[in-house]
């Protein structure tokens, strides 16, 4: 996208004073600080109370992946449109439009009667994903330099601070109330007090950008994306027949379509020119794979902790507060380890140390495969997956910017977020439907055996990025230029 000297509705031309300064911009950095946090505590706080939810709605337990699902196929769709958006019409207003948005959908989850409507208010909070990338394209729009990358830092952190707090918080309030509904309530009422902050001191982006939104490849793409997920859906409930098979080889040759109609666009909502790039496609492949095994296995790992095992032959019958404890010691690492890639990443170099990531995120799965009749057995296990989690959340990008065209780094670095985020969602659909064929014809309670199909395939799925990682490493043109430390974005565990 080309960006102009245009300046935003009600601000100076570049080369004038501007009034509000860049001191209003620092003095408003804690509200956008306070967006991250609530996006990170309502990412956070769903999966522990999934069980909840199925059993307050009669959910199976396979169908509980589509609430993950759901929102990550909006945020597929909407952090491309919304951030296009923001570079035409102001990052602040296309910031509140999202907040907005999202505070309906997360209203609408807690009041849901039925799983559809659950659904429909995942996917209003797909524009989650799309808060950090506007908040900190505002940042970097009115902050110079050195205070812009402190403040992004601060953003990123709190995310990955509201991520940890949601799980807990959650799980804390549900034990206090034992109403899954009231406990909803509480992120939904934190996502409509954002609504009015942010009409309060956030000043506009100064320079937009000149064009118009690619509305065919923004159909094109949400009209994919749906079959993708009503394929995934078919197949879940009537197997991998004649209607899940038509609906699939549709989004197939939608998805095929709008690749070519992208091509071919001036200006494309998603430059597709950068997975053709052989240096950096090896590695967009392996970001699908983490969002496959980030994503996907959140919602199978809280049903078989909260399963009954009087009843089922495995779990754990935990509760939402016992869920979000058992879950915190992994992610308490993978924040850790992410913020301390630079320091390994310099002793190892950045391809290698994702190898490595994928490596240990691949033995944690096995491990959980083999050994989950103790709790103390998958702790351990999800404590060796947060250490190559957060490896490679803050390995990832790095890795991709490096290996693509220095002129096309922010168009990458954008793409790897969609690519990432379309594999939790197809895990989501993949994972219910594994789970969904386990179950006997009277019962709509998963067999163990499926959760270790589940858990192998993650296994398979993390030992072949590291595979193709290192593969890709061996073609990568020699002497390709490291940019400095400080020049690499920091990664935030928990950003759809």
């Amino acid at each position: 996208m080309t960006t102009t000297d245009r300046p935003a509705p009600g601000r100076p031309a570049p080369g004038r004073p501007d009034t509000t300064g860049n001191g209003s911009v620092r003095a408003v950095v804690g509200l956008l600080v306070l967006f991250e946090l609530t996006s990170g505590f309502l990412q956070g706080g769903i999966a522990p109370l999934l069980p909840e939810i199925g059993r307050e709605l009669g959910i199976r337990d396979a169908d509980l992946t589509w609430v993950i699902s759901a929102q990550l196929l909006a945020a597929a769709v909407s952090v491309p449109v919304l951030g296009r958006l923001g570079d035409l019409h102001g990052h602040r207003r296309v910031l509140r439009w999202s907040l907005a948005t999202v505070a309906v959908g997360t209203l609408l989850v807690a009041l849901a009667p039925n799983l559809e409507v659950l659904l429909l208010g995942r996917v209003l909070t797909g524009p989650l994903a799309a808060l950090l990338p506007l908040e900190i394209a505002l940042v970097r729009d009115r902050l110079p330099l050195g205070p812009a990358r402190s403040a992004i830092a601060r953003l990123v952190g709190a995310l990955a601070l509201g991520t940890l707090l949601g799980g807990v918080l959650t799980g804390a309030v549900h034990a206090l109330t034992d109403d899954v509904r009231l406990t909803l309530l509480v992120p939904a009422a934190l996502a409509l007090a954002c609504v009015p902050v942010s009409f309060l001191a956030i000043p506009e982006s100064r320079r937009l950008a000149r064009g118009r939104l690619d509305v065919p490849g923004a159909v094109l793409l949400g009209a994919a994306v749906l079959l993708l997920l009503s394929g995934l859906a078919a197949a879940q409930d009537d197997g991998p027949g004649l209607p899940a098979l038509i609906q699939l080889g549709l989004a197939v040759l939608l998805g095929t379509v709008w690749a070519r109609v992208e091509l071919r666009t001036a200006e494309p909502l998603v430059d597709v020119r950068a997975l053709a790039d052989r240096r950096v496609a090896p590695f967009f492949l392996c970001a699908f794979v983490f969002g496959v095994v980030y994503f996907g296995g959140q919602a199978p790992d809280a049903t078989f902790l909260a399963a009954d095992p009087a009843t089922t032959g495995y779990g754990f019958g935990l509760s939402a507060l016992s869920l979000s404890l058992v879950a915190l010691p992994a992610a308490a690492t993978a924040v850790v380890t992410s913020s301390l890639t630079a320091r390994i990443a310099g002793r190892t170099g950045y391809v290698p140390a994702l190898a490595v990531s994928f490596a240990l995120v691949a033995a944690s799965f096995l491990t959980t495969a083999v050994l989950h009749t103790a709790i103390w057995q998958l702790v351990a296990a999800k404590v060796l997956a947060g250490l190559g989690l957060g490896l490679a959340l803050g390995a990832m990008p790095t890795v991709i910017a490096e290996a693509s065209d220095p002129s096309r780094t922010g168009v990458t670095t954008a793409l790897y977020n969609n690519v990432k985020t379309l594999g939790g969602a197809v895990a989501g659909g993949v994972t219910a439907a594994i789970l969904t064929a386990s179950a006997p014809p009277a019962d709509a309670t998963p067999t163990e055996s499926a959760y270790v199909t589940v858990w192998l395939l993650c296994a398979v799925l993390a030992l072949l990025a590291a595979g193709l990682t290192l593969v890709a490493r061996r073609s990568a043109p020699a002497g390709a230029p490291q940019p400095p430390a400080a020049d690499r974005a920091p990664a935030a565990p928990g950003d759809a």
